[in-house]
C-alpha cells in the first residue's frame, strides 16, 4: 500500500479506539480495557494517572515522555500524536499557567474527544489541532519542547516528522520521545500486516535507522536514555524495543 492508504488505515484505527476508550497498543500489543494498568507498565505514577481529565488516558504510550523532558514554568510544548490529551494535560500543570501546550494529532475523533477533555479539565493553556506531524500546523521556531509517545512509528516518513520537528522548536529545544523500534529486521509477512502496522509494529523502524533519521534532520547529542522490552515473539521473529530517546536543537 502507499502512504496515503497506510495513514487512512492507522487514522480509521485509532479514531475506532477514540470512540471505544480502549487500547491496543502497550506491552505485548495486547487489548485491554484498563489503560490505568498499561500506563502504570510504562511510567506513570498513580498521581499522573489521577491529575488529568476522565477518557483522556487511553493507554496507547510505550513510555512517559513528560517525565523525562524536564519542562519548566513558562514553556511551550508540542506534542505529537497527542490522542486524547494525555500527555498535553500532564504537561501542562509542569508549564503552568504562564506556558502553553499544542497537540496534533490527524484523526479528527482524537482531537474532538481531546477537546472535550480539555474543556472538562478547565485547561486554558491547552490547545489541539487537527493534522498530520509529516506537516505540522505550527510555527517556525515556536516551541520550547516536542514531546511524542509511541506514535513517530505509525508514519511512513519518519525523516519528514523529524524534520518537522527541528523546525518547529527554538534553537536550544529539545525533543524527547518514546517510540517503537525493532532490534532485528521484521519477517516480510509481518512487515505487511496491517494489524502488526496499528499495533506499532510493522512499521517500526530498526534502532539504528531511527536515531540517524534524527541526526539527519539537524538535532545533536541524541541519546537513548531509556529501553525496555516492547514485544517479543521468537516464532513471528519479532524484536521490538521501547527507547526513550533525547536529542537537542543547538543555539546559535
Amino acid at each position: 500500500m502507499n502512504d496515503e492508504d497506510i495513514k487512512r488505515i492507522v487514522r480509521e484505527s485509532y479514531g475506532q479506539r477514540a470512540v471505544s476508550g480502549t487500547s491496543c497498543c502497550g506491552s505485548g500489543c495486547g487489548c485491554t480495557p484498563y489503560p490505568q494498568d498499561i500506563s502504570r507498565a510504562i511510567g506513570y505514577t498513580e498521581a499522573d494517572l489521577q491529575s488529568v481529565p476522565e477518557g483522556a488516558n487511553l493507554g496507547l504510550g510505550c513510555g512517559n515522555p513528560v517525565a523525562l523532558a524536564g519542562l519548566r514554568e513558562g514553556e511551550t510544548v508540542l506534542d505529537l500524536g497527542c490522542g486524547a490529551g494525555f500527555d498535553c494535560f500532564l504537561a501542562a500543570q509542569r508549564v503552568g499557567p504562564t506556558g502553553r501546550v499544542i497537540g496534533v494529532d490527524m484523526t479528527p475523533e482524537m482531537i474532538a474527544r481531546a477537546r472535550e477533555n480539555a474543556r472538562k479539565g478547565g485547561y486554558a493553556n491547552v490547545e489541539f489541532r487537527l493534522g498530520e506531524i509529516e506537516h505540522l500546523p505550527v510555527a517556525d521556531a515556536s516551541v520550547d519542547a516536542v514531546i511524542s509517545n509511541c506514535v513517530i512509528n505509525l508514519s511512513p516518513d519518519k525523516a519528514a516528522v523529524f524534520r518537522e520537528a527541528y523546525r518547529v522548536l527554538r534553537p536550544g529545544g529539545r525533543l524527547l520521545v518514546s517510540d517503537v523500534v525493532l532490534l532485528r529486521p521484521l519477517p516480510d509477512v509481518v512487515r505487511r500486516s496491517m494489524d502488526a502496522y496499528v499495533a506499532c509494529v510493522a512499521g517500526a523502524s530498526l534502532k539504528g535507522e531511527y536515531l540517524d533519521a534524527i541526526r539527519g534532520a539537524g538535532f545533536q547529542d541524541v541519546c537513548v536514555v531509556g529501553e525496555t522490552v516492547y514485544a517479543e515473539d521468537e516464532g513471528l521473529g519479532i524484536h521490538a524495543a521501547s527507547v526513550q530517546v533525547e536529542a537537542w536543537k543547538l543555539s546559535r
